[in-house]
């Protein structure tokens, strides 16, 4: 199957209300193009210097997400064209992203990351440091960001009741966020978990946004 035919595939089976983003880490700018030319225009990548090579090279209708974990001294370098950064773990990381995002006279959209895997390897937040972070006078001051919502991954497992739990349970959290009183830098939309072995789980459990990789570009 080409690259193609693997995205008409996936996005026929996907919801209306539930956004593809297409994790092209590692891939080259031709894949990139395949998934363009059939219409992807949301890409996830894991590395900045990676990203920002592609972004340099491919059509400026592409909305670029980084989905990896984000060194606060390389902000800077996304902080042009960036449309969406999932995984954001910490306040400080935050406050760089709003303090970069003001020098480039933009807000940028984030994802908090929750930890809900059983694994030791994940990272994220818990509920009660959420919370902490929402109402913290800190947070108030940053104009240049806006937490459009949620993430979290799932243990790596062939568990499905443990993945179903989990998903269950992020979904639990973002169902309480969003009664938060929305201000002019939280207005929580997206509940983003779900990648190529359990989106349809994650689907089933209230997720509005899938990372796919493998499924789309085949095995790294």
């Amino acid at each position: 199957m080409s690259i193609a035919n693997n995205l008409v595939n996936i996005k026929s089976k996907l919801p209306n209300q539930v956004t593809l983003v297409a994790v092209s880490k590692t891939k080259p700018v031709a894949d990139l193009m395949e998934a363009y030319n059939a219409g992807q225009r949301i890409f996830g990548e894991n590395k900045i210097q990676e990203m920002t090579e592609k972004w340099e090279q491919m059509p400026k209708d592409i909305q670029w997400h980084m989905i990896g974990h984000v060194q606060t001294n390389k902000v800077k370098y996304m902080a042009a064209y960036v449309t969406l950064i999932h995984g954001i773990d910490s306040l400080k990381l935050l406050e760089e992203i709003n303090k970069q995002a003001l020098k480039q006279h933009r807000i940028i959209d984030c994802l908090l990351q929750i930890y809900i895997a059983e694994e030791e390897s994940k990272f994220g937040l818990d509920e009660q440091e959420l919370i902490e972070i929402l109402n913290s006078e800190e947070f108030q001051q940053l104009k240049n960001i806006k937490i459009v919502g949620l993430m979290g991954m799932a243990t790596f497992t062939e568990n499905q009741n443990q993945i179903k739990k989990e998903f269950q349970n992020l979904k639990r959290i973002f169902d309480k966020f969003q009664n938060q009183p929305t201000t002019y830098n939280l207005v929580p939309t997206t509940l983003s978990m779900g990648m190529s072995g359990d989106y349809k789980l994650a689907i089933e459990s209230g997720s509005t946004m899938v990372r796919i990789g493998s499924s789309i570009f085949g095995t790294r």
